[in-house]
This record gives C-alpha cells, structure tokens and sequence, in this order.
C-alpha cells in the first residue's frame, strides 16, 4: 500500500479562523481517500514562494482567501473563462503540471441563495457591500443569474467603479456604483443584501457593516460572506427585525463541495461535509 496522502490546503493571511479543512478532511474520510488538506498562513510577499511550493509538493490542488485571490493570478498557468470574469481565483486545480485557476465563490453563494434561503435571484434587486475577491465573485453570479439591478457599496471609489465597469462589459448587467459614506441606508425596494466584505471575521466578531435596516422590505434577504462565526452581528441584527437571512457557512460549504469534485473527480458527500462544519461550530 502507498502510504503517501494527497495534498490540498489553502494559503491566506489570517488563515487560522478558516474551518475549510474540517470539512474537507471528513469528505475525504466519508469516501475513503487518503487526502490531506492543510491549512497555511502565508503574507503577501511569501505567495510567489508558496505557489512554487505547491508546484514541488505536488499538490492536487489549493484554496486561496485574503489577501490572495487576485494575486494568485499571476503564479498560475491558465484561468478558467469564469474566473478570469470575476478577475479573482479562489480555487486553483492541477491539470498535469499545469496548475489552472477557478472560482467557486460565487457558484457556492448561488447555491445556498437557491437551497438554503428558496430564493430566485432573477429580477432582484441587489445591494452588495464590498469590492473584493469575493464580492465580484458574488456579484458575477448574481448577474448571470438574471438579477434585475446591482449596486456597489465600497469605501474605495476607484475600486469599485473598477468592479462595476468589469461587471457591465462581463456580464451585461444593470450595474451601478454608490460610495460608502457613513451609514448605508438600505432602500426599501432592495430584495437582497450581501455583506461581501471580511467585517465580522473572527476575532473582530463585534464589528458590524455600518448599514441602517429600519427601511427594509419584510421581504429581503440578508446574506453574510463572513463564515466564522456563522451568527456575525449583520445576521443578528436582520433575524432581530424579523428578516430572512443566510449566513456564510452556506457559501462556505457550497464552494468546498464543488472545489472537492474538482480535485478528486469523486461526488461530494455534501451531508457529510455540512455537519462536520456545524460540528466544529457546535451548531
């Protein structure tokens, strides 16, 4: 028998609050492959550096979050057609010596808006708060899944007009831009809101996006992309006033399952993989 383990991981700065290897190790259990999937913080200046390591490591594949996802770009070989859309990789498979990058964010995001929330994003309209990696990677999705109108809410102009230009000549999308000033006002013909940005994350759990809800629709349905912990303050406050809300194990879980089939060309235990994540955070 081999007794040498298949290799995955993901590479961020923080990375230690990130409970991907949970749930990826007890999918590998669940179908009886002998995987490894390892958790490694790396600082900006270190990426070039580690993406050679998972050159000579032989990794089958790799996970990137912040501050990685667009820098990584450059370390790679080839970007899938989507990913090259959104402009930023979290997701990054071998293909023979090739290493080639994807996104699975915004795919795994869909997902639960679709499963875990019973909500057609066509026609809506979206507010989403961020201009990250992980924002466009939502915002594309959401795009082409036929939502009505998307606005942008970033703290960095340039940034996000930069995100909305990409947007309209990606995907044809209604889109806009609005700067963050001060507290952010959600209209009451918004139907979806998505916190696409890291506040929230762990250890700063009692930060909150600056946003006013007193004008939601009972309607709307609020999302976080902060998965640890899965109740941030945004979720609390919405579930507070009554509204439907979608936290980001969702997407977390969502994302992994789909990175996990691309690496090991083997079906998901998704049932698995989601209670090993509700386990970790004793839910």
């Amino acid at each position: 028998m081999s007794y040498k383990a298949e290799l995955v991981g993901v590479l961020g700065c923080p990375v230690a609050e990130n409970p991907t290897g949970v749930m990826q190790e007890a999918g590998f259990a669940a179908v009886g492959l002998n995987w490894r999937y390892l958790t490694i913080e790396v600082p900006p200046e270190g990426l070039e550096w580690a993406m050679r390591g998972v050159r000579v490591f032989g990794m089958r594949g790799i996970n990137l979050t912040i501050p990685h996802k667009v820098a990584v770009i450059q370390h790679l070989d080839d970007v899938a057609l989507e990913a090259r859309m959104i402009g930023a990789v979290n997701t990054v498979r071998r293909e023979g010596s090739r290493l080639i990058g994807e996104n699975t964010d915004g795919k795994g995001f869909l997902r639960g808006v679709r499963a875990d929330a019973g909500v057609d994003p066509a026609g809506k309209r979206v507010v989403v708060l961020g201009a990250g990696g992980a924002a466009r990677a939502v915002a594309t999705e959401l795009a082409l899944a036929g939502a009505a109108e998307l606005t942008i809410v970033n703290r960095g102009v340039e940034r996000g007009e930069a995100m909305v230009s990409d947007l309209i000549r990606g995907t044809g999308a209604r889109a806009s831009f609005a700067p963050w000033l001060g507290t952010w006002r959600v209209a009451q013909e918004t139907d979806l809101l998505v916190n696409a940005t890291s506040i929230g994350l762990y250890p700063a759990v009692d930060a909150m996006p600056d946003v006013d809800l007193s004008a939601a629709r009972e309607s709307l349905l609020v999302c976080d992309a902060v998965f640890n912990p899965p109740e941030t303050g945004l979720v609390r406050m919405a579930k507070a006033r009554g509204l439907r809300t979608l936290d980001g194990l969702s997407m977390l879980v969502y994302q992994g399952v789909i990175g996990f089939e691309m690496w090991t060309g083997v079906k998901a235990p998704e049932a698995v993989m989601k209670q090993a994540l509700r386990d970790a955070f004793k839910l």
